[in-house]
């Protein structure tokens, strides 16, 4: 069994990203050849990005709730946050020694959506077409993971709009994951995903 502890920012991504890792290991555990491995994931500890990556204490207290779960199971802790504009190479690690400074004891997996998780719908566009009012022609606009505003790009193409609490969750249930994939960050959490799982 993989068990992950996972922090994410908003409650469209406390209720996304379940279904995400789900999916994700599904696909993980139909092409590993002799390989089943169920995945729990412990409910999502919801934080805000900002205060998270600004103050220390505030980041120590959440680390160390998700890192207690993941050892009384001998997990994984997830930290899954929108990049926005920082660099992913710089942000990333520099997420990584702060957890480790808070407890370095349990394995780390740190992922950052460039620029959001919406860029990944944004990238798999094709196969959202129908859905939500999208058009039937929908397809991503050039270098998606370049693009500030996802969630307005999406809903400037949806008959009622984007909310993350309504459709965050729905569209994570239905965008193609392979598609998503032309997306780095994303193709990125993925591989990492399956060495976890993998035990690599």
């Amino acid at each position: 069994m993989t068990f992950i502890a996972p922090i994410v920012e908003g409650q469209g991504e406390g209720e996304a990203v379940p279904i995400l890792l789900h999916r994700i290991a599904k696909h993980i555990n139909k092409s590993e050849e002799d390989y089943t491995k169920p995945l729990l994931i412990n409910p999502p500890i919801r934080i805000k990005a900002t205060a998270f990556l600004k103050f220390d204490a505030y980041f120590s207290k959440h680390v160390a709730l998700a890192s207690a779960k993941a050892k009384e199971r001998n997990g994984s802790v997830l930290i899954l946050l929108d990049c926005e504009d920082d660099c992913p190479a710089h942000l990333g690690p520099r997420i990584l020694a702060k957890a480790k400074a808070v407890r370095d004891d349990v394995p780390y997996l740190v992922v950052l959506a460039s620029r959001e998780f919406e860029t990944w719908f944004m990238t798999a566009a094709v196969s959202l077409r129908g859905y939500f009012g999208l058009p039937a022609d929908l397809t991503p606009p050039p270098n998606p993971e370049s693009r500030r505003g996802a969630k307005e790009w999406l809903g400037s193409r949806m008959t009622s709009g984007y909310d993350p609490v309504t459709h965050q969750h729905q569209m994570t249930r239905i965008f193609d994951l392979e598609q998503a994939k032309a997306n780095p960050s994303f193709r990125r959490f993925c591989e990492r995903l399956r060495m976890v799982m993998l035990g690599k």
